[in-house]
């Protein structure tokens, strides 16, 4: 029943002397909320940020008109044009920027290699004040709070300060290896992308 009704309400409207060939008259047909089909010269203010279609004297559709894109929408396709730019560039770069897949190699080798020398620097280096962090903690067990002798002398500040100082080293260096070794995985991944590419742009099997 709902598609007759539109169907004789579109009739009518075509066939109205007002709507004839050439008059210049827009008319536009859109769909309600209850999927209702619906035609007039002007879109009721609700449904003018949904898709309407523009019909001529025939009945027949001669242009469509987007519906208003939410902002969620609009970050999107903006982020998909980012994305298509962003793999234009790279692909522009690897071809201007090496002439062979052991060019990429040997930079990889090199930037890993330096990478890896850093990693190390830091582990030899948490292991020295992990060390110092044990003989600190054992010197503390002869003061309070650490000792529960009531006997037992207050810790010097001069400790209790190297200790704070200790932790707060250990801390930030244990961080700076969890950044390194993830940087490490990270561009050793890229590295692999970049030539997987490489080849493609060059058509090497």
């Amino acid at each position: 029943m709902k598609n007759v009704a539109w169907i004789i309400c579109a009739a009518a409207l075509l066939a109205s002397p007002g709507f004839a060939a050439g008059s210049g008259r827009t008319v536009y047909k859109w769909v309600d909320e209850h999927g209702v089909t619906h035609y007039g010269d002007r879109i009721p203010q609700e449904y003018a940020t949904q898709e309407k279609s523009v019909i001529n004297a025939q009945g027949v559709e001669i242009d469509r008109l987007e519906a208003q894109k939410s902002p969620e929408q609009l970050a999107a396709e903006d982020q998909k044009k980012n994305e298509a730019q962003h793999a234009r560039d790279r692909d522009r770069n690897l071809m201007s920027t090496y002439a062979s897949v052991q060019e990429i190699e040997r930079l990889r080798d090199q930037r890993v290699t330096l990478l890896s020398d850093q990693i190390k620097v830091t582990s030899q280096f948490l292991e020295v004040e992990n060390g110092k962090m044990k003989k600190l903690l054992a010197l503390s067990m002869h003061y309070k709070p650490y000792n529960n002798d009531p006997k037992a002398p207050a810790m010097p500040d001069q400790a209790a300060e190297d200790l704070v100082r200790l932790r707060n080293d250990i801390r930030t260096q244990e961080q700076n290896l969890r950044e390194k070794r993830s940087e490490e995985t990270a561009m050793s991944k890229q590295f692999e992308s970049d030539i997987g590419r490489f080849k493609e742009l060059k058509g090497i099997h």
